[in-house]
């Protein structure tokens, strides 16, 4: 299907959505968002397509268009989108991106890049430790890459995890913890490891922590909900030069306390069962600040999503940002997300609704 350039005179936006190919060649990415905004773009006299880097040409690309009548997907080839929303899902495929002509493409054509990419935990947190006001909300942190400075690290903590530097949904997480007996244990999702002491430990670790670029961070001991460690997850998004709280949900630990993470067997509960005036009035406030600080230092952020806890004693601690957030499981969060980043395509592309 070749389409023409004909919706250019709408109102709304022509948003391209570019993702990325599984090694098997598969488009790959989140099928249902795409089809959902999709839908809703529809809905406001738009459109949106799908698309790869290896599908751009100089003057058009090639790519598919979800089809709510047919619930499928058609092949297109098609002009330039007024806007690219970037949910590439790999980060090999994000380095291949950066090494190709494609933002001088649309930096030509002055067509919008929306989300310059993954964020890299060490670079997150250097950004947030010299911010005026993030830098109170930062667990402690090193680089896990020299052994005498995580040693000491550890026996100051007694409790830290190790998190790579590039990786998300809780992948490669292990928590390192300093017995009475000075024996050294490390748990994971799946592994456990128990050394002697810490020079066996660095002795087999070594490679894998430098190779990764782990980061140490000490442990949060979080509020408990019914006995169980729980944390927030808070979904936020540009509005109008600002940053604006989408939706908010409670992950809480259930048969290990590494991650709160559903897929890892973290449990769902909803905001409402703690939300307050205060928690509600500092999730604002922090959602402003980092987006601000984000698109400042890497480029518009429009979306964003923060994995943040509070300890025993009150205190706020953000453990991560995700700058391509997963799905919500909470089905209001997820309508309300979509209809946020429709309405911020109009935006951006300085388009508006009928």
């Amino acid at each position: 299907m070749v389409m023409n350039r004909s919706w250019s005179n709408r109102k709304t936006p022509v948003i391209g959505i570019l993702t990325a190919r599984k090694k098997d060649g598969l488009i790959a990415g989140n099928g249902t968002l795409f089809m959902e905004l999709q839908k809703k773009l529809i809905s406001l006299n738009g459109i949106s397509f799908i698309f790869t880097l290896d599908g751009v040409h100089q003057e058009a690309i090639d790519g598919f268009i979800f089809n709510p009548e047919r619930n499928g997907w058609e092949k297109i080839t098609t002009p330039f989108p007024d806007l690219v929303y970037n949910r590439i899902p790999f980060r090999r495929s994000e380095e291949e991106l950066k090494r190709s002509m494609f933002f001088a493409s649309l930096k030509e054509k002055n067509i919008p890049f929306f989300n310059p990419g993954f964020i890299d935990k060490s670079e997150l947190y250097h950004l947030f430790k010299n911010h005026p006001f993030l830098h109170t909300f930062i667990p402690a942190t090193i680089p896990a890459n020299h052994k005498q400075m995580l040693s000491a690290f550890l026996s100051h903590h007694q409790s830290i995890y190790l998190k790579p530097s590039r990786s998300a949904r809780g992948n490669g997480i292990f928590k390192l913890e300093l017995d009475t007996e000075k024996k050294i244990q490390i748990k994971g999702l799946i592994e456990y490891h128990e050394f002697i002491s810490f020079d066996y430990f660095w002795e087999e670790w070594e490679s894998r922590l430098l190779e990764n670029k782990y980061l140490a961070q000490e442990e949060i001991k979080s509020i408990l909900y019914e006995g169980k460690r729980i944390d927030f997850r808070i979904l936020a998004h540009a509005e109008n030069n600002h940053y604006k709280v989408t939706g908010i949900g409670i992950r809480q630990s259930q048969k290990q306390d590494i991650t709160t993470h559903i897929p890892s067997g973290g449990r769902l509960l909803p905001y409402e069962l703690l939300q307050n005036e205060e928690y509600d009035l500092f999730f604002e406030t922090l959602v402003q600040h980092i987006g601000a600080s984000l698109s400042e230092t890497f480029g518009f952020f429009g979306e964003f999503s923060i994995d943040m806890g509070i300890s025993q004693s009150g205190q706020y601690y953000i453990y991560e940002v995700n700058s391509k957030p997963m799905s919500f499981d909470e089905t209001d969060i997820e309508e309300r997300k979509i209809e946020h980043l429709c309405q911020l395509f109009l935006e951006l592309t300085g388009k508006n609704k009928d």
